[in-house]
């Protein structure tokens, strides 16, 4: 009787399952699994002589790490390294450059894909997260505050980056997209802390956005925005170039006035 009441819950069990598996899960050659198996191969090709064939990192012939480990680092860590093209990097060095990406949109997501499948990370958000067509006014206003005081330590007030210690710097905002900086802020790329949600909110990371948009969108009345450094830059162009064009000035009345030489 008891071996009949089991048989009757594992059969009832197995009926459930069937039907609510493939509502609910990819199967095993469903979409998802053959991004997650196109993103392993342009990995292995791609990837693997830096970070490992498994993601698990590796060092070059001197012990020296070629490429970090990349379990856990999750989809929005890729999207970002790829979609900027610092990866795959040319060579190691102490800062990575940005350059055209080397990928396409969907080898990208492939690639994404492959790594969150490796072990749980951030994800690729979602475009409203980053959308800042209809902040208002004061959001962009509280974002601006945020990034005063949490980025321009490196990327200057006007975000136009600067110098850090050991060659490496920090780049940029003026052409980087939306999408980019939110995962850049949700994932702390080289030399970037992370700002989790549990560290800057979502709404927080999309203020911020919003305010570096605005950078983005300024003009230069002058002409030219001498990296927007204030009496920094401009009083360095004032002593190289006006100071400068004086001097030359002065030796060249000096030569074109006559020498007059007393007779003895």
């Amino acid at each position: 009787m008891k071996a009949l009441a089991l048989g009757a819950a594992l059969v009832t069990v197995g009926l459930a399952y069937s039907a609510l598996v493939p509502n609910g899960a990819a199967g095993a050659d469903g979409p998802q699994s053959q991004q997650i198996e196109e993103g392993r191969r342009l990995f292995a090709v791609g990837c693997s002589s830096c970070h490992g064939l498994f993601a698990e990192g590796s060092t070059d012939g001197e012990g020296r790490q070629a490429g970090p480990s990349l379990i856990g680092v999750g989809a929005a860590a890729v999207d970002f390294q790829v979609s900027t093209g610092r990866m795959p990097a040319q060579q190691p060095g102490a800062q990575i450059p940005q350059k055209p990406p080397v990928y396409t949109e969907d080898e990208i997501a492939a690639l994404a894909a492959y790594v969150a499948s490796l072990a749980p990370g951030p994800a690729i958000p979602p475009s409203e997260s980053y959308d800042v067509s209809a902040v208002p006014q004061e959001e962009i206003a509280r974002g601006g505050e945020l990034f005063r005081t949490n980025c321009t330590a490196c990327h200057n007030f006007a975000g136009r980056g600067g110098a850090l210690p050991d060659g490496r710097y920090a780049p940029s905002l003026m052409h980087t997209t939306p999408r980019n900086m939110y995962q850049a802020m949700l994932t702390g790329p080289q030399q970037m802390p992370v700002f989790s949600d549990a560290v800057l909110l979502p709404e927080d990371k999309r203020a911020i956005i919003a305010y570096i948009a605005t950078l983005q969108e300024q003009k230069d009345p002058g002409g030219f925005p001498l990296g927007r450094l204030g009496p920094v830059s401009e009083g360095l162009w004032g002593w190289l170039i006006g100071i400068g064009a004086l001097v030359v000035i002065a030796v060249w009345i000096g030569a074109k006035v006559p020498r007059i030489t007393r007779k003895g």
